[in-house]
């Protein structure tokens, strides 16, 4: 990796280094330092991982980063933040409604980083994990990033703002990516399979009621968010999620047939307001196939896991039903 030149001579070695620092390191973010640490750079760049508690730290330093104490709730605490990093990889996501006394629609969170990453040198990267939820119900259609966000929901509308302050960082110098990211899986990521709620017996709907779903296996999301930090153009939406066509009644169907449960039962629309809550409700409101080519052909992410039968068919996703079996 290039060394950061600056006026004033070479800096301390420590400093030569590219230094990465991912804000909100949970599944997805240790699923990144894993391929850091086992890929063809491992051990070339420095990592930095924020995190609010104490207790974390040595987690995070058997995992090849280095902790930095603080909260996204509380500003003062991210003073340290500024100029720690070349790179920043945001996968924090926003409060609840209402949190901390904030407007609704607002992500607080995301505003205080961006103004600490101001306040001295800017990163030359930014990757932000939003959500596909930004373009609301789309009733089917294919949806390209160039589509205009239509956020029918609290959670994404506050998606929508922490993507403007996102913007707003990008036209200040920083390469900023911006990650639209559908539904998580993988079989050791906690409620990563459909499995729970297969068992569950909650229903799903009727077909002609059905709606399109879209998914993104957890290690694959990984590395599409290392491709963005050094492949993204600048100021640049991707949608990052797997090729598969499928409606949200017959992926569960998929995933029973492959765990050896009962298909779910189906409900017309009508019915699944009496018997389902208002957050799986508004994810069965939505319908929409998103159009994954920019990831595929600007950042150059080959998925492991193009569909998600081949993810839910893995060798881990098998063995882990068969031991809970």
């Amino acid at each position: 990796m290039p060394s950061i030149a600056t006026p004033l001579g070479a800096l301390p070695a420590r400093f030569r280094r590219e230094r990465l620092l991912i804000v909100g390191c949970g599944d997805v973010g240790q699923r990144v330092l894993r391929l850091l640490q086992s890929g063809p750079g491992a051990g070339r760049l420095q990592v930095l991982a924020l995190t609010s508690s104490t207790q974390r730290r040595p987690q995070l330093r058997a995992q090849g980063a280095r902790p930095l104490v603080g909260n996204l709730d509380d500003a003062a605490t991210l003073r340290r933040l500024a100029g720690v990093a070349t790179r920043v990889l945001h996968l924090a996501p926003p409060p609840g409604e209402g949190a901390g006394g904030s407007a609704w629609w607002l992500d607080p969170r995301t505003v205080a980083l961006a103004r600490v990453l101001r306040l001295r040198s800017l990163p030359r990267s930014l990757a932000y994990a939003s959500t596909s939820g930004v373009y609301g119900d789309c009733q089917g259609a294919w949806v390209p990033e160039t589509r205009a966000v239509a956020p029918a929901t609290a959670r994404a509308q506050r998606r929508v703002n922490a993507e403007a302050a996102v913007r707003h960082l990008g036209r200040a110098g920083v390469r900023a990516s911006v990650l639209r990211i559908p539904g998580i899986y993988a079989p050791d990521r906690e409620g990563g399979t459909p499995e729970a709620r297969l068992r569950r017996g909650t229903p799903v709907l009727a077909a002609e009621d059905d709606v399109f779903t879209n998914h993104i296996h957890a290690d694959d999301l990984a590395r599409a968010c290392l491709a963005a930090l050094w492949r993204g153009r600048p100021q640049r939406a991707y949608n990052v999620s797997d090729a598969t066509e499928l409606k949200m009644g017959d992926y569960f169907d998929l995933a029973a047939d492959l765990y050896g449960l009962p298909r779910p039962p189906r409900v017309p629309r009508s019915e699944a307001h009496r018997q389902l809550s208002l957050m799986l409700l508004s994810f069965m409101s939505e319908s929409r196939r998103l159009d994954n080519q920019r990831m595929l052909q600007e950042l150059g992410v080959r998925l492991r896991y193009p569909s998600v039968a081949e993810g839910l068919r893995s060798a881990d996703a098998v063995t882990s039903l068969t031991v809970r079996a």
